[in-house]
Order: C-alpha cells, then structure tokens, then sequence
C-alpha cells in the first residue's frame, strides 16, 4: 500500500492511497484546487484513481471531489443519504459497503452526528493481512477533539447521535488502529482539535476528553463550546451540494 496524507487550506487533511500493485487508488476529502496535485501524484505513482470519496457533504471548503473523479474517470462518492439532496449523480456509499482497489480494501462506517451523512472509512491491506490498519474518521472524531454537533441546526440531537456514533461504531475498532482524521489545529469543524494529524483509538479512548464523559455531559459540553460557523459556509453547502466550484459558485 501507499499512502499520503495531504494538509491543505483552513487545516484541512486529505488522503491518497491504494494499491500500487494492482495500480488502483482512492482519493478523500480533496478541496477544490487540489485535482492536479493528485492527478500528478496518481501518474507518479503508475495508478489510476478508482474513487473519490467525500466522508460528509462539507461547509468548511469547496470539494474538488466531483471534478476530480470527471477528470481521473472515477467513481465520485458520498453517503446514500444524499440521494435526492444533491444535484448531480454519484455513487452511494451504504453503512457495511466494501470498496476494492487491488490488495486495499474499505469498509464504510456511516457515523452520523456532525451531519446526517458522515462516513468514516476503515482500511485494511490484504497484503499484511486481514486485520484493519486505519480509519480516515473525516469529522467525526480528531486527535483530541470530536465534531460539532450543529450544522443541521439541531446540535442537542446531533450531539447525541455523535455520543452513540462514537461509542458503537468507532470505540470498539482495535486499540492499535491508527486514526486519521479530516482537519487538524485551526479548523472550524471542530474546537479543541490538536495540531498532530494522527493518533490511534487507544490513545484518543484514554486522552481524548470528551470520550470519558456520559452522554448528558457529553451534550452539555460539547453544545456549550461551539466555535463560531465557518466562513461563507451556506454559500460552500450550496455549491458541493450542486457540485460546483468556487469560481462557479461566484458566477
């Protein structure tokens, strides 16, 4: 397996990884701007992007994630969830799917509670074995920190979802499972996030403050320290959901 991990704008954290041997790979969470640099790295690399995957409809930034499946002839791909919400075609991804590229595969976690539609994607490299390796947890859990809560507009119940997320379907994954997550230091997405761009469920079950608190405490704090919204964030939501770009968007 190969595997890069790409910081970008307004902390964001993207991810390039796949198979070399079989010359597949996956692309998550591309902002917009960024098609070329994994375009370029995909020819480097002697692959072909299979699919693009966006872990959750984003507000924090523009996804380059349509134009880079157009571009790569790609599969683009969101949670089913978004049927019916978005205005152009994709693949939907279901809670328990596998996504095969080469010797990597992915299962998809839907993990509800910062949106509707978040996704978290386990992966194992068949090549070393059966037993998962990672977990891209987009922005449902950081190294330190956990999702808001409110971008649906009713943070009390997203919070919950978060709360019940969190404990059924990520902190029951291996202690030694490494966590890469889709913004570090300096995102909106989120408060209290650390500046390490990585950590392992073990360490967040044991550091992560707000994975030791009850579900009431876990919704009082969480609803009682969110940061203000991102920068233009209806404006962005408009535009992923129509699969635009900033400059369309502007038009």
């Amino acid at each position: 397996m190969f595997f890069q991990q790409r910081p970008a704008a307004n902390a964001t954290l993207s991810y390039f990884f796949g198979c070399a041997g079989h010359g597949q790979a996956i692309a998550v969470d591309v902002l917009a701007g960024d098609e070329d640099w994994f375009l370029e790295q995909a020819q480097r690399a002697g692959v072909k992007i299979t699919h693009v995957i966006d872990t959750h409809v984003h507000a924090d930034h523009y996804s380059g994630g349509p134009q880079l499946a157009k571009r790569a002839g790609a599969a683009y791909c969101l949670h089913e969830s978004n049927q019916g919400k978005v205005g152009f075609d994709f693949t939907p991804l279901a809670d328990g799917q596998r996504i095969e590229a080469g010797n990597v595969v992915v299962d998809v976690i839907h993990t509800p509670g910062h949106t509707e539609d978040s996704v978290c994607l386990l992966v194992r490299d068949l090549r070393r074995g059966d037993a998962p390796w990672f977990v891209l947890t987009g922005d449902t859990l950081f190294v330190g920190a956990v999702g808001r809560p409110d971008l649906a507009g009713r943070e009390q119940e997203m919070a919950g979802r978060l709360y019940e997320t969190l404990r059924s379907k990520l902190l029951v994954l291996p202690a030694e499972l490494e966590v890469y997550p889709g913004h570090q230091a300096g995102s909106a997405c989120g408060a209290g996030l650390s500046g390490k761009p990585a950590s392992t469920i073990a360490f967040e079950k044991r550091f992560n403050p707000m994975l030791s608190l009850d579900k009431t405490e876990f919704v009082r704090v969480l609803t009682a320290d969110i940061p203000p919204p991102p920068d233009d964030m209806s404006a962005i939501v408009a535009a992923n959901l129509r699969g635009g770009t900033p400059a369309a968007a502007a038009a």
